[in-house]
């Protein structure tokens, strides 16, 4: 009896361990164990752009959507000046980094820490998932502002 009860226990164990199949993951950035990453992380929300929420497993991230179309990464380095278009969303300016078209990367320019957000624009709108973030960065302190061009186009 006991031998069927350990092989019960490691069978739980193992379906357990499959539920976990669905975390997605990824790295963490240099600085992501900055404290206002933290207060990022815990503010990030359930749903973007209709896209539900995943576990990831490194710290200050966030995934949405299955297979995960939205990647949010709190703590990268914060980038200089840039050729790079800039657009502003709901008070966040964002340098939009369109060479790996059509997964977009977005990373926050004049915020420490910086944060970057890769959209896989196959399944989700870039405008779309700034939307639904860049209040909950707006908290992060603001150090400079995108100077772009007057005639910049808006993002996709």
């Amino acid at each position: 009896m006991p031998r069927l009860r350990s092989l019960a226990l490691v069978l739980l164990v193992g379906v357990g361990l499959t539920g976990c199949a669905g975390t997605v993951s990824m790295e963490p950035a240099e600085n992501a164990n900055a404290t206002l990453c933290a207060d990022v992380s815990v503010r990030l929300p359930d749903t973007v752009a209709g896209l539900q929420r995943r576990w990831t497993d490194a710290q200050s991230t966030g995934a949405w959507g299955d297979p995960a179309a939205v990647l949010l990464t709190c703590g990268v380095a914060p980038p200089g000046p840039t050729t790079l278009r800039c657009q502003t969303v709901a008070g966040v300016d964002w340098i939009i980094d369109e060479s790996r078209a059509p997964k977009y990367l977005f990373t926050t320019y004049g915020r420490t820490p910086a944060v970057e957000v890769f959209v896989d624009y196959d399944a989700v709108s870039g405008g779309e998932a700034l939307q639904a973030l860049s209040p909950i960065l707006q908290q992060l302190p603001k150090n400079a502002e995108c100077v772009a061009p007057e005639d910049a186009t808006p993002a996709p």
